[in-house]
């Protein structure tokens, strides 16, 4: 198969920036049985092209018949090959200063297109795109909260793979506040610090930064990154960080770090709500090939309320029992799996699940119970999940609170506005008696 045929299968699979800079730039050096010599302009060129593009090379081949055929990148221009390095993120792109972006290893399946959409993670979702795509509709600034395993880490992967797609020249640095941590003690110690701002102020068009709420008590990277935000922040320079929890719950942070992530778009990534627990069983277990009748999906969304690797976790236990035993999967096989996946604790309600769980059965958003709003749609709802919260957890009325942004006195009055109500409204008694059936036998 001639190498004009392959760049031609290539341009299909390849978004036409990529292709353009990447692919369209490779001559053919040799073609012979079993070998097919590409060469590029330099050694870092060749060894950017290997790293990320070499798979569908050969594919591209395999898929004409011509599997064995090895391929090989050597370099036409001035460097030797001896010169390529052994790893993408030393490189630089053609025509861009070198160390004009550093990257935390990318997950491939952490795209855009494999992120699933719900009323847990819409805002998170768009937000995190139209920054991706240079869209200033909200904002330059995005903060993502959201606990472990809830697709934080896939939002910013997504816009990392986005931006190196469609915008190759962008000077992208993606790192969590750990390394960030680890490059200023290093930078400090070889009294290097001048390059360490130059990176963050002078050579970065894009900041992305996992993991702020591990910066606590951090004080010295706390004060640099304050002052890498404001110069971001102030040039228009694009910025997505990610935490475990809202910047205003960040303990010992540093007022000047809490006042500038304040001022970003703040979202949540809440746990996933049924229809959308539906949807990435669906998707995971296509991935893997597993066909699941509707009614072990079902299942599986009403058993599985943990995060996103606990769904993973499942379908890979589901796909292996089923392989081993040579049988399709029943519920008898679902149950044997869960059992060694969802602990007692799993099934322990927690503030978050019964808030949730209440905002679907009244129709209102998360965002309207945590709002300022008093409207008797949405103050109802809100008060009787506090009450339900209170009966069916153990945690205290300032935890309650928080949960839907207010103090435990509110929690107290909310309490007892319900209470009242269930004594002498038969019509809300069975509503919330309802409501906390559903909420015990785990039907949310």
């Amino acid at each position: 198969m001639r190498w004009d045929e392959v760049k031609e299968r290539l341009r299909e699979k390849i978004p036409e920036g990529s292709f353009s800079i990447w692919i369209e730039p490779i001559t053919c050096l040799r073609e012979e049985d079993g070998l097919l010599e590409l060469g590029g302009h330099d050694a870092f060129f060749c060894s950017w092209v290997r790293e990320q593009y070499l798979p569908k090379i050969e594919a591209v081949l395999a898929e004409a018949g011509q599997r064995q055929t090895r391929v090989r990148f050597r370099a036409v221009g001035g460097e030797s090959a001896a010169a390529v390095p052994d790893s993408a993120s030393q490189l630089a792109l053609p025509e861009v200063t070198r160390r004009s972006r550093t990257l935390r290893a990318l997950h491939p399946r952490y795209t855009f297109d494999e992120f699933m959409v719900g009323q847990c993670n819409y805002l998170a979702r768009q937000a995190s795109e139209a920054i991706a795509n240079g869209d200033v509709t909200f904002g330059n600034c995005l903060y993502i909260g959201a606990g472990t395993g809830l697709g934080k880490s896939h939002l910013s992967h997504a816009v990392a793979h986005h931006i190196i797609d469609t915008q190759p020249h962008a000077r992208l640095h993606y790192l969590t506040a750990q390394q960030m941590t680890s490059e200023l003690v290093r930078s400090l110690r070889n009294n290097a610090m001048e390059a360490f701002k130059r990176r963050f102020y002078e050579e970065c068009d894009v900041l992305l930064l996992d993991d702020v709420h591990v910066l606590a008590g951090k004080n010295k990277t706390q004060e640099e990154l304050a002052a890498v935000l404001d110069v971001l922040m102030e040039s228009g320079k694009r910025v997505i960080l990610t935490g475990a929890v809202p910047p205003k719950d960040i303990p010992n942070l540093d007022q000047r770090v809490r006042s500038r992530l304040s001022s970003a778009l703040i979202t949540r990534i809440n746990m996933p709500d049924p229809s959308t627990r539906v949807r990435i069983i669906r998707h995971k277990a296509a991935r893997q090939g597993l066909d699941l009748p509707e009614p072990l999906v079902a299942y599986l969304a009403d058993h599985l309320h943990g995060d996103i690797r606990q769904i993973e976790s499942a379908i890979i236990g589901i796909k292996a029992k089923a392989a081993l035993s040579g049988t399709s999967p029943d519920l008898a096989l679902v149950q044997e799996v869960l059992a060694g996946i969802v602990s007692e604790e799993d099934h322990l309600l927690t503030v978050e699940t019964i808030r949730d769980f209440l905002a679907r059965q009244f129709k209102v958003s998360v965002q309207e119970l945590t709002s300022r709003s008093r409207k008797r749609k949405v103050s109802f709802p809100r008060q009787v999940s506090m009450y339900l919260a209170r009966k069916l957890t153990d945690q205290p009325l300032a935890e309650i609170g928080r949960a839907f942004n207010r103090d435990h006195s509110t929690v107290v009055h909310a309490i007892r506005v319900i209470t009242e109500a269930v004594s002498r409204d038969a019509t809300v008694r069975g509503q919330v008696e309802h409501l906390e059936k559903r909420l015990r036998e785990g039907r949310y």
